[in-house]
C-alpha cells in the first residue's frame, strides 16, 4: 500500500554502486529510512540522486510497512525549490546544522506532525531570511526545537536574569553549583531569543561573532546533557567559522 507524505531529507549514504540509503523525517511516519535503487547510475546521475541532498523538502509516494526497518519510495519530487539555501554557503551550512541536530534528537519512528510543520516552516523562513536574521537562525532553531522533546527552558517573568542553568533548564539569579551554565549578556540573549516567536524578529537580536560561537557551544552542551548518546555535531565547527 502506498501513502502520500511530505518529508525533509536528513541524511544520505551511498549504498552499492548505484543506490542510496536515505533518512527522511516525514509528515506521516516520523523519521524513516528508505532504500532508493538506481539513482546513482550514469544515466540518472544529476537527475534523481541530487533530490536526496540533506535539507531538501520533498513530496513523496512511499511504501510503508510498520514492521520494516527500511522502506521504499515509489515517487519523489521537490515540494519546494530553494532560492538560496542550496547555493548560499552560509544558509546551506545552517540548514545542514539544523537537519543534523534534528536527526540526533529523533529516536523513535513515530508521527510528530507539529514538529514536522515547525521544521518545514523554519526551512522556508531560512531560505528567504536576510543576512542578519540568518546569522541568528541556528540559535533560534536550537532553542525552539528542544520544546518538542520536553526540555523547554523555563522563564520566570519577574526574575532578574543572571544565569541560565543548562542542567536544570531554567534561569536563575544564583550561580549554579556546576559548570554547565550561561551568564550575563549571553543568558539575556538566550532569554530574548526564546521570546522571539517569528524568525523575522531575529533582526533585533544584536550578537557578535564571539557571542554566537559561545552560545552555540553552550547549546551543544545543553543538548548533550538532555539527550543520551548525543555525541559531537559534525556541522558545528563549520558553523563556528561562517558565523
Amino acid at each position: 500500500m502506498t501513502h502520500k507524505t511530505r518529508g525533509i531529507v536528513l541524511k544520505t549514504t551511498k549504498y552499492g554502486e548505484t543506490s542510496l540509503v536515505v533518512t527522511i523525517f516525514t509528515e506521516l511516519f516520523g523519521i524513516q529510512t528508505y532504500m532508493v535503487n538506481g539513482v546513482r547510475s550514469a544515466s540518472k546521475r544529476g537527475m534523481k540522486g541530487n533530490i536526496y541532498q540533506p535539507a531538501t523538502l520533498l513530496d513523496l509516494v512511499v511504501y510503508h510497512g510498520a514492521q520494516k526497518n527500511i522502506q521504499r519510495i515509489k515517487e519523489s519530487t521537490y515540494a519546494y525549490m530553494y532560492k538560496h539555501v542550496a547555493g548560499d554557503v552560509v544558509k546551506n551550512c545552517i540548514a545542514l546544522y539544523m537537519v543534523e541536530l534534528l536527526n540526533k534528537c529523533l529516536r523513535q519512528p513515530e508521527q510528530n506532525s507539529d514538529l514536522y510543520y515547525f521544521m518545514e516552516d523554519v526551512m522556508l523562513q531560512l531560505d528567504v531570511a536576510d543576512a542578519t536574521v540568518a546569522a541568528n537562525f541556528p540559535l533560534y532553531f536550537a532553542l525552539h526545537l528542544v520544546q518538542f522533546f520536553g526540555f523547554k527552558i523555563n522563564q520566570e517573568p519577574e526574575l532578574s536574569i543572571r544565569f541560565l542553568d543548562l542542567q536544570d533548564g531554567c534561569f536563575t539569579e544564583d550561580r549554579p553549583h556546576h559548570n554547565y551554565f550561561v551568564e550575563g549578556n549571553l543568558a539575556i540573549a538566550v532569554s530574548d531569543i526564546l521570546k522571539t516567536l517569528h524568525p523575522d524578529d531575529l533582526v533585533h537580536t544584536k550578537l557578535n561573532r564571539q557571542m554566537r560561537r559561545a552560545l552555540l557551544h553552550h547549546l551543544h552542551d545543553f543538548y548533550a546533557l538532555h539527550f543520551s548518546d548525543f555525541g559531537k555535531m559534525k556541522t558545528l565547527s563549520v558553523l563556528h567559522e561562517i558565523l
